[in-house]
């Protein structure tokens, strides 16, 4: 057995492993690297390490410390009303409120699983106070996490491009990321249209769904049930990529007696509030104006932020999204130790070996997606695109295209309930018949996974974009 087939089944070992036992796919990438790199290719330390993504490194901690601040002090939670009072608490628009909050989110920094955990019990809590399908809500917030997880400052973002700058690639970042945004928009109207989102319509405001239910006798006592969302260990910033937690996940629900404010009520803009507000705008404008650097600019406003008010950043170090840095730094020195030993052109070759480019294409885009609905999309991007580059440097397919394909392909699935994001959504959603909805889901993620490669493929890389 020649050592890049040794190399390569090692890879597909450590995703089944992260898949099926729930360790860190980062912590095993790192495990293979030195196996593999000193036992087959016969690198010492120095060859190992030459792979470490140091710069992405960087963006991963200074963007996720960053937003881990604006949670703790309570930005997210001011966008979240501001979002609903923005549309006047139409039932009709709040999942399209929910899609473009976790969008925000992401596109500003946060990791995938981060704004889901963030904005999924919020969402679902909704949906069930008003009559809105889970499906269609958990939907939304997936496909709006994702729709904004490509801009040139958020971490799939960062990802991607910095891959594609160290594979000397043709890239474009705004292509990238309109591409993403575009395609799982398209999918959420299907799916507001398809799960009886037009029959919102009917239902008016917020406000006067409210006083419906409290003529009915319905409403709980100081709008209580808005806080009954699922309580899990495993929420928040913590969750990896690759690590999936059980669709099976138990939840408790906690009722909670104390008055919370409506969806249409006002949260105050404190100092801290603003000045993280105006962080994350400072961050955007230095990154696409002044072309600075987005983690180190990151780390500076978060370390800014946390000098003037320790007692709201005291614990943003912690929530940092170590996972998720572990998982990323871990896949690209064992791809950079594939790189090494030469594996990378050997399978590019192989892939070319095909004889019809096109068809070579859309198995890598199939390939991502089938994957990435049970393991970890930032995983999935980091290895498939590095294979792909012999086979796009002979120049057949655009580079642009295909990698904004293998990176929607990848990442659209992620409402599958083997996957964190669908997980998330699964566990969050209160008084559903929970073994249903993770049919539905499934089901929901199975199509996703048969229709979107293919559409992508014949969208973006037939036409040969770049």
């Amino acid at each position: 057995m020649s050592p890049e087939l040794i190399s390569i089944l090692v890879l597909a070992v450590v995703f089944v492993i992260a898949t099926t036992r729930s360790i860190n796919m980062g912590a095993l990438a790192f495990a293979a690297a030195f196996a593999v790199g000193t036992l087959v290719a016969d690198l010492d330390a120095d060859g190992i390490f030459a792979g470490f993504p140091g710069d992405l490194f960087v963006v991963l901690v200074g963007v996720t410390y960053l937003f881990a601040i604006a949670r703790s002090n309570g930005t997210t939670d001011w966008l979240v009303h501001a979002s609903v009072r923005l549309v006047r608490g139409r039932v009709a628009l709040i999942p399209w409120v929910m899609f473009a909050l976790t969008g925000a989110l992401t596109a500003i920094g946060a990791v995938s699983p981060a704004a889901v955990a963030i904005v999924a019990p919020i969402a679902l809590s909704f949906a069930a106070r008003y009559g809105i399908s889970p499906l269609l809500m958990g939907a939304m917030v997936v496909h709006g996490a994702q729709g904004g997880g490509f801009s040139p400052i958020s971490i799939y973002g960062s990802i991607v491009n910095g891959i594609v700058e160290r594979e000397k690639l043709p890239g474009n970042e705004v292509t990238l990321f309109l591409a993403s945004l575009i395609v799982n928009l398209v999918i959420a109207a299907v799916v507001f249209v398809a799960c009886g989102g037009l029959g919102l319509w009917r239902q008016g405001s917020v406000t006067e769904v409210d006083r419906g239910l409290e003529g009915a006798g319905g409403a709980l006592k100081g709008r209580g049930e808005l806080r009954d969302q699922p309580q899990r260990t495993d929420t928040g910033p913590t969750t990896a990529p690759g690590t999936h937690p059980s669709p099976t996940t138990t939840t408790t629900v906690t009722r909670e007696t104390t008055p919370t404010p409506t969806p249409t009520t006002p949260l105050p803009l404190t100092p801290p509030r603003i000045a993280t507000l105006l962080s994350l705008i400072a961050l955007v404008i230095a990154v696409l104006v002044f072309d600075l650097d987005a983690g180190l600019t990151a780390i500076t406003l978060a370390v800014v932020l946390s000098t003037i008010w320790p007692d709201d950043s005291r614990k943003a170090v912690g929530e940092i999204a170590w996972p998720t840095v572990l998982l990323i730094c871990g896949v690209l020195t064992y791809v950079g130790v594939l790189d090494e030993m030469g594996t990378i052109t050997w399978a590019g070759e192989g892939v070319s070996g095909i004889g019809v480019p096109l068809l070579a294409a859309v198995l890598l885009c199939y390939i991502g997606a089938i994957v990435s609905a049970f393991a970890s999309s930032v995983g999935i991007m980091g290895a498939l695109i590095p294979l792909a580059v012999p086979f796009l440097a002979q120049g057949e397919i655009g580079a642009v295209g295909m990698v904004a394909a293998l990176a929607v392909s990848a990442t659209v699935v992620d409402v599958s309930p083997f996957s964190t994001n669908g997980a998330l959504v699964l566990a969050a959603a209160p008084d559903v018949d929970r073994e249903r909805f993770f049919r539905q889901l499934m089901m929901y993620g199975g199509i996703v996974v048969a229709v979107v490669p293919a559409v992508v493929w014949l969208v973006m890389v037939v036409p040969g974009w770049g």
